[in-house]
């Protein structure tokens, strides 16, 4: 299965003009039972995506030291009383969406010596129930970040609405990244991830397509 997203991938790079090396594939391994997790990592699999720091946690503290190369990105909400655990945990953020969070991070990366890589998670569709900064406000909120918080942010990120064509969030994220002097785009799941490439993802989040259906 990996194989064959890893093959789509570097067709929808070919497709769009980019070198396949610059999209990364995320597996999300959020709720996903521990054979299939094992089974992407002894197929070669090094960078996951997961949505809740104690279910990551679980999952992943015995096997870090097997793999020394593993890259945990937390792709969920972050309550700002978890920012230390997930300080500790995650190579990468994806979800910084507000002021408080960022002061956490800030307090966090002092405590423990150490700071993940940050993507502010843009609300594209400005939908009420979904985390991340609406669009308007994403370049005031990156200068807060950058110039009262002393953070660097790496990436963008969105989940455009299930009942929409993503590619015009696909498009408002770039043009967004572009304004803000940002480099990296974490859009595209496993429905819409070569839409997303097109439209400059250098990170592709895949679960179902990858895994299979989660189980109940």
């Amino acid at each position: 299965m990996r194989e064959s997203i890893l093959t789509r991938i570097v067709q929808a790079a070919k497709a769009a003009g980019r070198a396949p090396g610059d999209v990364a594939l995320v597996a999300v391994s959020k709720k996903q039972p521990a054979g299939r997790v094992d089974a992407a990592l002894a197929a070669g699999q090094r960078i996951f995506g997961e949505n809740r720091v104690q279910e990551a946690a679980e999952r992943w503290e015995s096997r870090r030291s097997a793999h020394p190369d593993l890259e945990l990105r937390l792709i969920g909400p972050l309550q700002s009383k978890k920012t230390k655990r997930a300080v500790e945990l995650f190579d990468v953020i994806e979800s910084l969406d507000r002021e408080k969070l960022a002061r956490a991070l800030v307090a966090a990366a002092v405590e423990t010596g150490r700071l993940p890589r940050l993507f502010v998670q843009v609300n594209t569709g400005e939908e009420p129930q979904k985390a991340g900064v609406a669009p308007g406000r994403a370049e005031a909120f990156l200068d807060l970040v950058r110039d009262s918080c002393g953070l660097a942010v790496e990436g963008l990120m969105c989940i455009p609405p299930a009942d929409e064509e993503p590619a015009p969030h696909f498009a408002l994220l770039a043009d967004l990244a572009e304004r803000c002097g940002v480099e990296k785009l974490s859009m595209g799941m496993s429905a819409d991830f070569e839409t997303a490439i097109r439209y400059g993802a250098t990170s592709v989040r895949v679960g179902s397509a990858l895994f299979g259906a989660r189980e109940a």
